[in-house]
């Protein structure tokens, strides 16, 4: 494939414009060189972080593996954790009734303001 490079003369205020708008179109190299560094930076950072956070679950397992669960303390635990969910159960039931309750009452008061606009009006 052949490919035929004309050169012309552009006046320097075209050429300026010109390029003016491939500029503001595309990042400068140096830009893009920037960029790719300030992400290594950032991918160098957290890696340095996810590395410490490893060491910390490992840390946080080797204490966990050293302790002994007591039966009578698991047994209070899982209790407690039912009576809870039990309570949760019971409450959630009591809000229910109580938000029926309260359409129940603003009905009646609607239809007492009802009567009384129509008793009025006869």
């Amino acid at each position: 494939m052949v490919r035929l490079v004309k050169r012309a003369l552009v006046p320097a205020p075209l050429r300026r414009a010109v390029l003016g708008w491939f500029d503001s179109r595309y990042i400068s190299r140096a830009d893009h060189r920037q960029d790719v560094k300030d992400a290594l930076w950032e991918v160098q950072t957290l890696a340095r972080e996810v590395t410490s956070l490893r060491a910390e679950v490992v840390e946080l397992r080797a204490r966990v593996a050293g302790v002994k669960l007591d039966p009578a303390r698991a047994g209070r635990w899982d209790d407690a954790h039912r009576l809870a969910q039990e309570t949760a159960v019971a409450l959630d039931g009591v809000l229910q009734n109580e938000v029926l309750l309260w359409q129940a009452v603003d009905r009646a008061n609607e239809g007492a303001a009802e009567a009384a606009g129509r008793g009025s009006g006869a």
